[in-house]
């Protein structure tokens, strides 16, 4: 277990429902260090997306602590709430590619968003589209890349403004073992340079293949498994 003097997230009692869901998460306690990549696993409906949510800002907790890079976000004012957000890396497992824009622009959006000078942009873009191997889609349409490509696209978009947290939800769920073994390469990669990784995952046989912590999801609490 990680040093709170060193977690990227710290969850203390973090408690969340939805309305005639009951308790998804009921008194979770867990942290990841700073650097560190972890897997989050456990049956569906366990509350593994709920808790990436929460991490993100999408959602507030019903209840508890919740630090995430030292911001205690059941405090964090909502005028603030979207600055924070772009602290933070999601990639999904549905990809959520624009269809009507080229590869180049679904990887600027969250730039473009912000502001940033063309120029800035288009070095980031090609940077981030570089570390996932696909420089040379970059003029392509979303729909005509093949699944693995279109994931590798939205890691892209999810790195291209340098986050402090990459938080993926079954990145993999969609694809071949092979092309999931490529896919946790990448992630791999990444928190190698520093970047902490959480993941939400069913492949057990290939969370189990990686030298990372788990973290099962049981009845709203984690247990970090054997």
């Amino acid at each position: 277990m990680p040093n709170a003097s060193d977690a990227m997230i710290q969850a203390t009692g973090l408690r969340h429902s939805y309305p005639g869901s009951g308790e998804i998460l009921g008194g979770l306690d867990f942290e990841l260090a700073r650097g560190e990549m972890a897997f989050l696993t456990g049956a569906s409906g366990a509350g593994k997306s709920t808790l990436l949510k929460l991490i993100a800002g999408l959602e507030r907790p019903a209840g508890g602590q919740l630090m995430v890079g030292g911001i205690n976000l059941p405090r964090l004012p909502r005028r603030r709430v979207a600055g924070f957000r772009q602290r933070v890396g999601i990639v999904f497992q549905q990809y959520r590619l624009l269809s009507d824009r080229r590869v180049y622009d679904n990887v600027a959006l969250p730039l473009i968003i912000r502001g940033m000078a063309p120029r800035e942009i288009g070095r980031r873009v090609r940077a981030a589209l570089d570390a996932v191997d696909l420089l040379n889609r970059e003029r392509a349409w979303p729909l005509t890349l093949s699944g693995g490509e279109q994931q590798r696209v939205a890691i892209a978009r999810a790195i291209v403004a340098k986050p402090e947290l990459l938080l993926a939800d079954e990145p993999t769920g969609n694809l071949d073992p092979a092309l999931s073994a490529e896919i946790m390469t990448l992630f791999r990669r990444f928190n190698e340079v520093g970047v902490s990784v959480l993941i939400a995952s069913h492949a057990l046989d290939l969370v189990r293949s990686l030298p990372c912590r788990e973290l099962a999801l049981e009845d709203g609490r984690l247990r970090e498994a054997a």
